[in-house]
């Protein structure tokens, strides 16, 4: 079994290709070739939680462990099992919260790629850790992206994630309110830990990717930009029960759209929300992409 560090991990999982192998994963499960059922949420002492995430295809079987404590740096810490399906044999583990990273992003980037009305413009992205870092990455990967602004509460965070732009040779710019990017920016990242909105207003015509919020109680996008937008998810199953910022919107879930949905219809106008909870079909993407390139038969 190859146990795999951080850094091997991410050399594995580059964005274009983990979200191609996304898509595959989605068709795959439409087709009932993939099982994954809803991952297993408990909560621990503090504000903590575990999560544990299996899903399964003929050839491989994975299981996820990850715990997050908003508190602790790092706040996410986890594990990817990766093993033969037939047989239960032991193949890889990755190092999971990278694999959370990357493949978060990297269905951010297949929902911009499929829905964002204009996916060249700049991206404004409003939290300056792990998640705003990978959305960086495969924004610039994906779609080009050269143009980046970076908001947090924290300037230095801010300054750090715009530095790192700047070695990508990105124009990284950190900011100190919203108000002066919203007004140029045509790609929204919300990937903090906030309780409480903290995009109250957004474009027109913008792509909004909200990733941080990840319990029923959380919400990053106020109610009244979510009500505004075309509705999108990365699965149904798993918004219904904790995408707090459509829950706190009162939104029709008849007017919400799965990722899977979208990928075989037309581009939508105006503002589009995508909202992400994760899921084990990820994980099990980003399996598969590790072990393809490990070229382990």
């Amino acid at each position: 079994m190859r146990i795999l560090s951080a850094e091997e991990t991410a050399a594995l999982l580059p964005y274009q290709a983990l979200a191609a192998t996304i898509a595959q994963v989605l068709a795959d499960h439409a087709q009932g070739r993939v099982s994954a059922p809803e991952r297993l949420v408990m909560p621990l002492p503090g504000g903590a939680t575990l999560l544990l995430m299996p899903a399964a295809d003929p050839t491989l079987t994975i299981t996820k462990l990850v715990t997050v404590h908003p508190h602790a740096r790092p706040s996410v810490r986890g594990e990817v099992w990766v093993m033969r399906t037939d047989s239960g044999e032991r193949l890889a583990l990755l190092e999971g919260s990278v694999v959370t990273a990357r493949r978060t992003a990297a269905v951010s980037l297949l929902a911009a790629q499929t829905l964002a009305p204009n996916p060249s413009g700049p991206l404004l992205i409003i939290g300056a850790g792990t998640q705003g870092k990978s959305h960086l990455e495969a924004f610039q990967e994906g779609l080009g992206t050269d143009k980046v602004y970076i908001y947090s509460r924290s300037r230095e965070h801010a300054e750090a994630l715009a530095s790192y732009a700047r070695q990508r040779r990105m124009l990284g710019q950190a900011v100190g309110s919203l108000e002066p990017a919203l007004d140029e920016a045509s790609l929204i990242v919300c990937a903090t830990t906030s309780p409480t909105p903290v995009l109250l207003r957004a474009p027109d015509r913008a792509f909004i990717a909200a990733v941080g919020a990840y319990r029923p109680e959380m919400a990053e996008v106020g109610p009244e930009v979510v009500r505004q937008a075309a509705l999108y998810v990365d699965t149904l199953e798993g918004a219904r029960a904790e995408a707090g910022d459509l829950l706190q919107a009162g939104v029709d879930w008849n007017q919400v759209q799965p990722l899977a949905r979208a990928l075989h219809q037309p581009k939508p106008g105006g503002r589009v929300l995508f909202k992400s909870v994760g899921h084990a079909l990820w994980d099990l993407a980003a399996a598969r992409l590790a072990i393809s390139s490990l070229g382990i038969q």
